[in-house]
């Protein structure tokens, strides 16, 4: 059996990300399992523990994060958000590709700890449309709507620091593309699970 890869997809908020990975996450000649991040934030409508996310306390996230427990942690209005890295080797080490949709910055902790991670960012076809988006969820007051665009600015100053950029102009165009890349990194994993 071979070891899992560890594909990391980024991009702004409100780009589609969740509605593109819905479009291949249960494909099952990619073998991917969704790594559930560990937030402080509170749930959304609809969103359940263990499934979206870990809903945890800060002092609970905190802890795990000063034990070394997180393959990766970013803070986002006032919010922490985390992977843990135990569940994460225990998939890979089982043959699963993992996937974690993360934040720019966690991307670049996973990096440094996983330099064979699998690195995709999705971009939106203008920042004129992910307003659009971001304006169209009607969930956020307008200062936090303000942080997000202007976050989203930055990182999209950081795409090179990916191996690949996908525009999500068409959702089911972006996830046969990212369909493909998988498959190709699953053809050339050989390493063997330890």
């Amino acid at each position: 059996m071979h070891r899992g890869l560890l594909i990391v997809i980024s991009g702004p908020s409100g780009v589609g990300k969740g509605t593109v990975i819905e479009k291949f996450i249960h494909d099952p000649d990619l073998n991917l399992t969704y790594s559930v991040s560990m937030t402080t934030r509170p749930r959304r409508p609809g969103e359940v523990d263990g499934v979206n996310y870990y809903f945890v306390s800060r002092e609970e996230f905190l802890r795990a994060r000063d034990n070394g427990e997180l393959l990766e942690s970013a803070e986002f209005v006032n919010n922490f958000y985390g992977t843990p890295l135990k569940k994460v080797e225990e998939l890979r080490n089982a043959g699963k590709n993992v996937l974690l949709e993360i934040e720019v910055q966690g991307c670049q902790q996973v990096v440094q700890k996983c330099p064979d991670a699998l690195t995709i960012f999705i971009v939106p076809p203008s920042m004129q449309e992910l307003e659009k988006r971001i304006r169209g969820r009607a969930t956020e007051p307008e200062e936090i709507v303000q942080q997000r665009l202007e976050k989203a600015r930055r990182e999209m100053a950081m795409t090179n620091q990916y191996k690949y950029v996908v525009c999500n102009d068409k959702p089911d165009l972006a996830a046969d593309i990212i369909r493909v890349i998988i498959r190709d990194h699953m053809q050339e994993n050989s390493t063997p699970a330890e």
